[in-house]
């Protein structure tokens, strides 16, 4: 480079004749004069192209080399096992070649991920109340003690920026729906427009484009709500880049601690233990709306809560709440239990060996038949499948079948959750004979009285000494009976007020008593 600008000097601007200057470097006129006219400032040298006897696997090489790209480092093949597999094909070069080949396109590779493979992307910005994005993460939280796997639904508002998380143990559809709920209710309307990745809850298939097969309960939902659903191209997730950034935020600013240098972010602290879900849900919707105070919302002026404030009345008002439940058909056994997700819960008896219809909730099981409600149990969920599975027995499902079978009352199943009270009972009824009969029999009476004022009269049986299926009877119609005793008095119109009041004569009978032969008494 350095006799390169020399030669430039002299020709440029000492005005030196190319003969001197040819003569001074010992290079000839026509060299002098290919360099002066390119205006090159460093030399350049071309190498010729020259054949190789690897050119006609290159392709094949280089396939080879996107695959390996794609698996885990332990199981990717060497360099020297591919040139081994090239030399099977016919290969007769040498490894060095091979080698080299591998490394000039890793390099390749490797700019091309840096440069034109990141992308190119277009800035977005929306309306008012014009779309919100939906996303799902997984994190994990103290539950009770243990920690625990949860699945994350995070929602956001593409205009205001305002976002809220809920906490589930699983994608399916009863947990998406059941976050849209609450997600709209927290932001106080719904946007027009919804913008999804393409995740199996929502869409049954891919089709070419933006053509989707969408699930018909997910279309329930947004018909609903009356908005329009929009799903991003398959490893599109930029198209929703705002949810997609808060699921990476909310990592530090909620679910774990994070300090520098001794001192902790104000909107950053240390997450908490919970008992249960629910407390986990209840905290994270106050902390996300705290979050929206403390957050600015960097394209408008305030923060993302001022924002939020003015995006409000652009939102459609919101509807009832959709009744987010996902209907399976099952068919209930000889034992009155019908199976879900491992385990078991009773119905009643009535239904045994027939049809009926679970509908399945975040956290509850409703079981229907003929148009009307069963019963509900509180939904148990196992994510290990190394804990045995569980049976939820109710055992008012079980009193028409121990009326006919009061002997199953000793070691029923369903009967060992039965309130303390009538356990005790059950303890005095069962040791004289026929006394499972009046068990069953003091049992039945909640299918007719109300169980607390049942259970009532049986603790006053016991407190008494008397646990007797008469005694039991009862205290139970005198508390029936005294509902009314303690009530304010009534205030008589004065119109039914007597003028005239009755006196008590008992002398009235004496005369009764002369009629009758002998003079006997009543009794």
């Amino acid at each position: 480079m350095a006799f390169l600008s020399i030669i430039r000097r002299w020709a440029l601007r000492e005005h030196m004749s190319i003969r001197e200057i040819a003569r001074r470097t010992k290079l000839s006129r026509n060299t002098i004069r290919k360099y002066l006219r390119s205006g090159a400032v460093e030399p350049e040298f071309k190498v010729a192209e020259r054949p190789s006897k690897l050119d006609p696997f290159a392709a094949k090489l280089s396939g080879w080399l996107k695959t390996e790209a794609g698996k885990s480092r332990k199981q990717r093949r060497t360099s020297k096992q591919l040139h081994d597999d090239l030399v099977k094909l016919g290969y007769i070069g040498s490894y060095g070649r091979v080698a080299a080949f591998a490394r000039v396109w890793r390099a390749d590779r490797q700019r091309e991920q840096q440069t034109t493979g990141r992308g190119t992307f277009v800035p977005l910005v929306f309306q008012a109340g014009e779309a919100f994005q939906f996303d799902w993460s997984e994190d994990f939280a103290v539950l009770g003690g243990e920690r625990t796997k949860l699945q994350v639904a995070h929602i956001k508002l593409s205009h205001s920026r305002a976002f809220l998380l809920r906490a589930y143990p699983l994608q399916t559809h009863e947990m998406l729906f059941d976050a849209h709920v609450h997600g709209f209710r927290v932001f106080g309307g719904v946007p027009g427009r919804g913008i999804y990745d393409n995740m199996r809850t929502a869409v049954d298939r891919v089709g070419r484009g933006k053509e989707r097969q969408v699930n018909a309960r997910f279309l329930a939902m947004a018909s609903h709500y009356v908005f329009e659903p929009e799903f991003c191209n398959p490893a599109a997730g930029w198209e929703k880049g705002q949810v997609e950034k808060n699921v990476q935020d909310s990592r530090h600013r909620l679910w774990h601690a994070v300090t520098r240098k001794g001192f902790a972010c104000k909107s950053r602290r240390a997450m908490p233990e919970f008992p249960d879900l629910a407390a986990l849900n209840v905290w994270l919707e106050r902390r996300c709306m705290e979050l929206w105070h403390e957050i600015p919302h960097g394209a408008l002026p305030g923060s993302v809560a001022d924002v939020w404030a003015e995006e409000r009345a652009s939102l459609m008002q919101l509807p009832p709440a959709f009744d987010g439940f996902v209907e399976h058909s099952k068919r209930v056994s000889p034992t009155c239990l019908i199976s879900f997700e491992r385990n078991r819960y009773s119905v009643p008896a009535s239904f045994a060996n027939r049809p009926v219809s679970l509908r399945v909730y975040p956290d509850r099981l409703v079981v229907a038949a003929e148009g009307n409600i069963l019963c509900e149990h509180g939904r148990v969920i196992q994510r290990s499948h190394k804990l045995p599975a569980q049976t939820i027995y109710d055992w008012r499902h079980y009193l028409a079948v121990i009326q006919r079978k009061p002997g199953a009352l000793r070691n029923g199943a369903p009967f060992l959750e039965l309130p303390p009270a009538f356990r005790q009972l059950q303890d005095h009824m069962l040791r004289k004979p026929g006394g499972d009969r009046e068990m069953v029999d003091i049992l039945a009476l909640v299918l007719h009285h109300d169980e607390q004022a049942v259970l009532t009269a049986v603790e006053l049986a016991l407190a008494e000494g008397v646990p007797t299926k008469t005694h039991v009877l009862n205290r139970l119609h005198r508390l029936v009976d005294s509902k009314v005793v303690g009530e304010p008095p009534l205030d008589t119109p004065q119109a039914l007020i007597l003028r005239r009041e009755p006196k008590a004569n008992v002398e009235r009978y004496d005369g009764l008593r002369a009629q009758i032969a002998g003079g006997r008494h009543a009794s």
